[in-house]
Order: C-alpha cells, then sequence, then structure tokens
C-alpha cells in the first residue's frame, strides 16, 4: 500500500496543476490512493486572498474526482488548514460542515508573519526565531483541536538563515516534547513531509529526530506527505521517508478515511 496525503492543486493559490493530473500522475506511480489537501489560509500576511480556498467549487470538484477515479485510484477529500489562535471557532465550523476525510493542522505563521519571508528572522537569533514559532503550535494546538493530523511540524527549518534542525537548541527540544506529549493525549497523527527535501533544510519534516521521540513517547500515528503543487512531486522521496520511519520504530503508517485513520503497513 502506498498513500500520498498532503498535496495541492490549482485550488491552492501557490499551485498550477489541475486536480485531474495530480490523480493521473498518482495512478501511473501506481499509488494505492491520494488525499487531496488544498490550502485554507484566512488572515495570511501580505498577501491575504492567496490561500482563501473556494469551498463551494473545491468540494464538489473533488468528490467528482473521486467518482470519476473509482476503481482505479482511491481519492480523499481533504484540506490543510492554516492554523491561527484567533481563527479556531470559524475553523471549527468549516470543519464540522464538510465531509471531510482528513484535515491536516499547519502552523504557516508565528506572530503574524510566515517564516517564509526573511524578514521573519530580522533581528533574532535562530534560536529565538524557531522558539517563536514552536510556542505558536502549542498555542494553536491549545485552542483547536479539530484536526487529524499535523503538518510540517518544524516547518520554519525550511527557511532559517543558514538552517538548522530545531533539536540543536535545548530550549526547542523541551518545547518540541510539549508538543508532541499533547498530540498524543489528543491522538493525532504526526506528519512526515518529504516537501521538505526540497527546500534549504534538506530533510523530512519533521526531522527524524523529532519522529524518533515521538515514537518514544507512544505516538503511533503517522502519515506520508509529499507536500506536491506539481504532478512530478508526487510520493516525492517516499522511499527514503520510509526508511526513516522504519529506524524510528514505526511499523506502519495511516491514510485518513472519513476523519479515522486506516493504518497501512510500511
Amino acid at each position: 500500500m502506498l498513500w500520498d496525503t498532503h498535496m495541492h492543486t490549482d485550488f491552492s493559490g501557490d499551485s498550477d496543476a489541475s486536480p485531474k493530473a495530480m490523480a493521473d500522475q498518482a495512478q501511473k506511480l501506481g499509488l494505492d490512493g491520494i488525499c487531496v489537501t488544498d490550502h485554507l489560509d484566512y488572515d495570511y500576511p501580505k498577501e491575504p486572498e492567496l490561500f482563501l480556498l473556494d469551498l463551494d467549487r473545491y468540494v464538489p470538484s473533488i468528490l467528482n474526482l473521486k467518482e470519476t477515479y473509482q476503481g482505479r485510484l482511491d481519492i480523499r477529500l481533504g484540506i490543510e488548514i492554516g492554523v491561527q489562535p484567533h481563527l479556531a471557532e470559524k475553523h471549527k465550523q468549516i470543519v464540522s460542515s464538510l465531509p471531510f476525510d482528513q484535515v491536516i493542522a499547519s502552523s504557516h505563521t508565528a506572530k503574524g508573519m510566515d517564516p517564509y519571508y526573511p524578514e521573519y528572522f530580522y533581528g533574532s537569533s535562530q534560536e529565538d526565531a524557531y522558539i517563536r514559532y514552536f510556542s505558536s503550535v502549542m498555542e494553536n494546538i491549545s485552542c483547536f483541536t479539530d484536526f487529524d493530523v499535523y503538518g510540517h511540524l518544524d516547518y520554519v527549518t525550511r527557511y532559517g538563515n543558514s538552517p538548522v534542525p530545531a533539536y540543536t537548541f535545548d530550549s526547542c527540544r523541551k518545547q518540541i516534547d510539549e508538543i508532541l506529549k499533547r498530540l498524543i493525549r489528543l491522538e493525532k497523527a504526526l506528519e512526515i513531509n518529504t516537501g521538505g527535501f526540497s527546500s534549504a533544510c534538506r530533510q523530512v519534516n519533521p526531522h527524524p529526530e523529532i519522529l524518533k521521540r515521538y515514537y518514544e513517547l507512544g505516538g503511533r500515528i503517522v502519515t506520508f506527505g509529499s507536500d506536491a503543487h506539481a504532478p512530478k512531486d508526487i510520493a516525492r522521496q517516499f522511499a527514503q521517508a520510509g526508511e526513516i520511519l522504519r529506524n524510528c520504530g514505526f511499523r506502519e503508517y495511516c491514510s485518513f478515511q472519513n476523519r479515522s485513520p486506516v493504518f497501512h503497513k510500511l
């Protein structure tokens, strides 16, 4: 079994790929299934309109795609929500009103700024910039829990001026432990996101040490996500990601259907 459960189409402001093109590539690669998870980021800094997902068009489009590929490729309806504390109630209403199979919560901003923009790091040490980000993650999962998977947990490490793992800093390790313990108590999945291989950090997100710590603390629910924004990136470096998970102790991963985990052997 091979599932890619994090990808974006032209319903997201940063992709030009049609849902059909993504499905065709997944079928060509021999995947068992995919979950389309286009962006919804309200109050996104600098470009507030960029990730305003047209849910009235998106949901029926992906459900129609699912019907079209029935028997050839299992397609599930997902969403990636850019979480921020003040949006918790709004997100809760959206998630509860639509038939998503999987909801990814991702921290794309901290204190109103996306680490993607260099100014996020201006005037801060690398450690302080990371601390600010992980503090925001903890705040988010304290305010909003109606999600299934936390996406690219150490996303901030993709964009540091001199990218270094968050585990370089003791203070970040302590924060990450608190986050992982809460995710485990909430029975939430942690994503291994191979999009990081194409970023400056040149590693999966989160770092293998974080995945290993999640396992040590009792976490067993993990998903594979390529974070593909184009067909060529679907399932990128999944073999390497699988080896990382096995080295951490995992023997299963999961996809989500109707908001519940379905486990598959690695």
